[in-house]
């Protein structure tokens, strides 16, 4: 399968990254402001047509009944599952659609039996093997980019016919390139970078719920 970059979330994005925190803050309060200001530019940092097709390849695969995989290592790897939990139980509430998530970082056993037994770069490229199939998709959570494991995801999704979303910061790493979709995070802080993964991961959820939903529908319900 040949990969469909999304060119404009691969461009440099309008300015350089920030670095934050550059000098020490006096309170935790004075800390908040300038952390929150941060997360507003880097929010403010992600290209609407990479955000625009994540979420048309999401609400395709929830439509048509393919299973959508996730995966992210620390941090991210909580990003993942929580993802499994807000896509299936959040995108079902409501509407018509049924997803099937699996994150592939949500068993510690599956996850040391193959780090153990075969490598840990392939804990997730091995259950994909397993358990995908063409037309699924695999969204990838890395703030670097560069992780071993989730780089070797995104090559076995490619060969097993997946269609990939990466969810990147800093630079991107090689995932903003290898994914069809890079939805890419101007940031410089890994709590930032962080954040702004679980707000786009929400957004998602809740942007594909409300979308076959009626205006009353909407307007009755708590998102």
């Amino acid at each position: 399968m040949t990969a469909i970059h999304d060119v404009a979330a691969i461009a440099s994005p309008a300015g350089a990254s920030v670095k934050f925190p550059a000098a020490p803050y006096p309170s935790a309060a004075s800390f908040f402001a300038a952390y929150a200001e941060e997360i507003t530019r880097a929010m403010q940092s992600i290209e609407p047509t990479a955000l625009d097709r994540a979420a048309g390849i999401l609400l395709d695969a929830y439509a048509c009944g393919s299973t959508v995989f996730c995966c992210g290592n620390g941090g991210s790897a909580a990003i993942a599952n929580h993802l499994q939990c807000d896509h299936v139980k959040g995108v079902r509430n409501g509407t018509d659609l049924s997803p099937c998530v699996v994150s592939l970082s949500a068993s510690v056993e599956l996850l040391t039996a193959i780090a153990n037994d075969i490598a840990f770069e392939d804990v997730f490229a091995y259950q994909l093997q397993s358990q995908s199939k063409p037309g699924d998709v695999l969204v990838v959570v890395s703030s670097s980019g560069q992780s071993a494991n989730i780089i070797r995801a995104l090559d076995a999704a490619r060969e097993r016919g997946l269609r990939t979303i990466a969810l990147t910061g800093f630079q991107g790493g090689d995932a903003r390139l290898v994914a069809d979709v890079a939805v890419h995070v101007d940031g410089a802080n890994y709590g930032v970078i962080e954040d702004v993964h679980q707000e786009i991961m929400h957004v998602l959820a809740q942007y594909i719920r409300q979308s076959r939903m009626t205006a009353d529908a909407i307007s009755a319900s708590v998102f």
